[in-house]
């Protein structure tokens, strides 16, 4: 409803990366580029300066910023004031995930959502932790949802449920011998795991360090940024892994990975994370409230 000029400015200057902009707004980096200088022909002055393959606001940049902040937050009000008084949830909500959650929490739960306000439309970006928490941080999405503890004190952070993760190796491997597995037993074997920044290699090199174990010890021969992928790599023989036992309904079934619980075992959160003082549609407060009872409602996904 505002100006779209300016609502590509804001995201410029918000992210201070025009190709940030492009992405966060579903636009070509030429389209915003020229949003952004019919701006500047409208206030006939600069609005960024450019230099190195940098920019930052002038001094009339940034006074522009403190007023686009200001009428977007009073369009925000006004568009929920006006749909709290006609019942009406509509929207677009931005969410981002990690790997795991999009993969095999996330799309039961929007379905769901979706079946009962279809006015809704959600856009879901993927990322790893690390990336999630920084998109939240830039106000690239309205929601993250997290497997790894956030640092980040400025956030909202708050569990949604609890996951468990589990050794998983070839069908007839040494280690699957008994229904458990000694973490220090997993350094004799070749060791597939997920990138840096994943969650989920968080996790486990912070539960290997309270196991009194270095994380540099495990035998990696790879790194994958896909759960399917490692799973996939197990299967081949490559090597054994851990990962979340939500994800290995398909080949338990199957009986193509055995899946052997770690003789301490070890559970992380999956978290929700957002701006705290961040003026929210009436949309994302009721995503909010029924991803809480979705998650209470499906506390066991092991």
């Amino acid at each position: 409803m505002a100006d779209r000029r300016l609502r590509v400015f804001y995201s410029v200057a918000r992210l201070l990366s025009f190709t940030k902009a492009a992405d966060s707004l579903h636009m070509t980096q030429p389209a915003v580029t020229f949003q952004v200088r019919q701006l500047e022909d409208y206030f006939n002055t600069r609005l960024f300066d450019r230099t190195h393959n940098k920019i930052s606001l002038t001094e009339a940049g940034a006074r522009v910023y403190a007023y686009a902040e200001k009428i977007f937050h009073l369009y925000d009000e006004m568009e929920n004031a006006v749909r709290e008084l006609t019942g009406e949830i509509s929207g677009v909500l931005i969410l981002g995930a990690s790997t795991t959650v999009a993969e095999y929490m996330l799309p039961a739960l929007l379905g769901d959502f979706k079946a009962k306000y279809p006015d809704v439309n959600i856009r879901l970006k993927v990322s790893n932790t690390d990336g999630i928490v920084s998109m939240v941080e830039n106000n690239i999405i309205d929601l993250g949802v997290v497997e790894a503890p956030v640092l980040n004190k400025n956030l909202a952070v708050e569990e949604c449920r609890t996951d468990r993760l589990v050794a998983i190796t070839p069908p007839g491997h040494a280690l699957a011998k008994g229904d458990t597995v000694p973490v220090k037993a997993i350094l004799d074997y070749p060791f597939i795991c997920r990138e840096e920044g994943s969650g989920t290699r968080e996790v486990i090199n912070e539960y290997l360090k309270q196991a009194g174990v270095d994380p540099v010890q495990l035998n990696v021969i790879m790194e994958l940024g896909s759960l399917e992928a490692i799973k996939g790599a197990v299967e081949a023989g490559i090597g054994v892994s851990i990962v979340s036992r939500a994800t290995l309904a398909k080949e338990i079934k199957l009986g193509s990975l055995e899946v052997l619980e770690l003789d301490t075992p070890l559970e992380r959160p999956f978290s929700f994370v957002h701006q705290k003082h961040k003026f929210r549609q009436c949309a994302m407060d009721e995503l909010l409230e029924f991803a809480r009872n979705y998650c209470r409602d499906h506390r066991d996904i092991s």
